[in-house]
C-alpha cells in the first residue's frame, strides 16, 4: 500500500498511529493507521482483505506515494478470528464484569473518630509550640482523638523553609505530531510576517437572545438544527465584509487580492488540536443553511472525517473562545488571510440605557487585522457595523421578516 495524497500541497505526511500490528489480518477498508499530514490527521484504511507486514514506524516521515505496508491477498483469514464488531462487544462484557467486580470487592475506607480534641493542642504543649514558632495545626498529635501532647510539641521541630522533595518530580518528553508543528510555524508566522493589531467592542445580546427564547424550539423541529449564535455572528460579519471589502482580502507579494465571495472559516476543537473548516459563500446561506454547515463541518471535524479540501480556502475566520469560558482575547490571524473575529463568553453586565442602569448579557468581541492593508477606520468600522447587526438583527440582518429569514 502507498500513501494516498490528502490533498493539493502536500507531499509527506507522518505516522501518527498504527492500529495494527505486523503479522494481523486485516479486512478491507478497515482503518490500519493515523497519518498526520501539516493540515489534517487522516486515517488509512486498508486496500484489500490479508495479512499486513508493516513498513514504516510511528514518527516516520513519509512521502506521499511512498509504500508503508505489505497485503498479502493471499493469506487465508484465521480460524477463529472475531469481526470488530463481535470483539467490541466482548470487551464490553469483559469490562462489565471487571467493574462488577471492583465493586464488590471495593474496600471501605478505614472510619477515623475526629472529635473537638483532635488537632488541639494541651495547655502546656500550646506553651511550648508558642516558644518554638510553629503552628499547632502543622503538628500530627498522638494524644486521645488526635490530641497534640507536651511530647509531640517537645518533639516537634520548626520549618526551615526548605522545599520539599517528596513528590513526584518525573517529566515525560514526547513528539509534537506534524500537524502540531504545522500550527506553530504558521502562529509565529502570523506574528512575525504581519502587522497585526487588535480592536475590540462590546455587544448587547439582548435582542439575539428574545429571538432565539422565542423561535428555537420551532426552528430546530422545522430544521433539525439549531437556532445558535454562529448564524447570526456569520451573518453580521458578511454585511461587515461587503461593507469594508479590504477586510476580506489578501497580500500576495506586492499585489492585494480581493473577493466578492464570503468563504467563512470557523474554528473547531478536534480531537488533534484546533481545526478550521470553510464555510463556502456564506453570503448565499440563509440562517439554516449556516446552521446546518457549522454542525456538519463540526462533526466531520470531531470525528476525524474532515478533509483538507475542507480546511483550505477561507477568506476571514470567526473563533468562538467563549465556549472554554473565555472573557477577551486577541485571536491571532489565520494566514493568508487579513483578519480573525473573536467570540467570547456572554455575561450579565450593568449598562446604561436611557439614562438608567440596566443588566444585560453582553459579549466582548474582539478583531485582529493585518494593518498592511487594513486601516484602522476601516478596522474600527468593521467591527462596529459587526455590533450593529448583532444588537439590531430584525432590521440588518433579517430585512423586517424574521419568519421568512427563520424558515428559509
Amino acid at each position: 500500500m502507498k500513501v494516498p495524497s490528502p490533498g493539493e500541497s502536500i507531499t509527506e505526511v507522518e505516522i501518527a498511529e498504527w492500529l495494527v500490528e505486523d503479522g494481523d489480518y486485516v479486512e478491507k477498508d478497515q482503518a490500519i493507521a493515523e497519518v498526520d499530514s501539516d493540515k489534517a490527521t487522516l486515517e488509512l484504511p486498508a486496500e484489500a482483505s490479508g495479512t499486513i507486514t508493516l513498513k514504516a514506524e510511528v514518527g516516520d516521515a513519509v512521502e506521499v506515494g511512498a509504500v508503508v505496508c505489505l497485503i498479502d491477498t493471499g493469506a487465508a483469514k484465521p480460524e477463529g478470528a472475531s469481526s470488530d464488531a463481535e470483539k467490541a462487544t466482548d470487551s464490553a462484557k469483559k469490562e462489565e464484569v471487571k467493574e462488577e467486580v471492583k465493586t464488590e470487592k471495593a474496600p471501605q475506607a478505614p472510619q477515623t473518630k475526629e472529635t473537638y480534641a483532635t488537632g488541639a493542642a494541651s495547655p502546656a504543649a500550646k506553651k511550648i509550640l508558642a516558644e518554638k514558632g510553629i503552628d499547632a495545626s502543622s503538628i500530627s498529635g498522638t494524644g486521645r482523638d488526635g490530641r497534640i501532647t507536651k511530647s509531640d510539641a517537645m518533639n516537634a521541630k520548626p520549618s526551615m523553609g526548605s522545599p520539599v522533595t517528596g513528590g513526584n518530580r518525573g517529566e515525560r518528553r514526547s513528539k509534537l505530531s506534524m500537524l502540531r508543528r504545522k500550527v506553530a510555524e504558521r502562529l509565529v508566522s502570523a506574528k512575525n510576517e504581519t502587522a497585526m493589531l487588535t480592536t475590540f467592542n462590546e455587544v448587547d445580546m439582548s435582542a439575539i437572545f428574545e429571538l432565539r427564547n422565542q423561535y428555537k424550539e420551532d426552528f430546530k423541529s422545522r430544521h433539525g438544527v439549531s437556532l445558535g449564535f454562529m448564524s447570526f455572528f456569520t451573518r453580521a460579519v458578511v454585511r461587515a465584509l461587503e461593507m469594508y471589502p479590504a477586510v476580506n482580502s489578501m497580500i500576495d507579494g506586492k499585489e492585494m487580492i480581493s473577493y466578492d465571495f464570503c468563504d467563512i472559516s470557523i474554528a473547531v476543537s478536534g480531537p488533534k488540536g484546533l481545526m478550521v473548516p470553510v464555510i463556502r459563500n456564506a453570503e448565499n446561506l440563509s440562517f439554516r443553511g449556516i446552521e446546518a454547515e457549522v454542525k456538519r463541518l463540526a462533526i466531520r471535524a470531531r470525528e476525524g472525517e474532515i478533509t483538507v479540501d475542507e480546511m483550505t480556502g477561507g477568506t476571514f475566520t470567526i473563533t468562538n473562545g467563549g465556549v472554554f469560558g473565555s472573557m477577551l482575547s486577541t485571536p491571532i490571524i489565520n494566514p493568508p488571510q487579513s483578519a480573525i473575529l473573536g467570540m467570547h463568553n456572554i455575561v450579565e453586565r450593568p449598562v446604561a440605557r436611557d439614562g438608567a442602569i440596566a443588566i444585560a448579557p453582553i459579549m466582548y468581541v474582539a478583531l485582529s487585522y493585518d494593518h498592511r492593508i487594513i486601516d484602522g477606520k476601516e478596522s474600527v468600522g468593521f467591527l462596529v457595523a459587526v455590533k450593529e447587526a448583532l444588537e439590531n438583527p430584525v432590521e440588518l440582518l433579517m430585512n423586517n421578516d424574521v419568519k421568512r429569514a427563520l424558515e428559509m
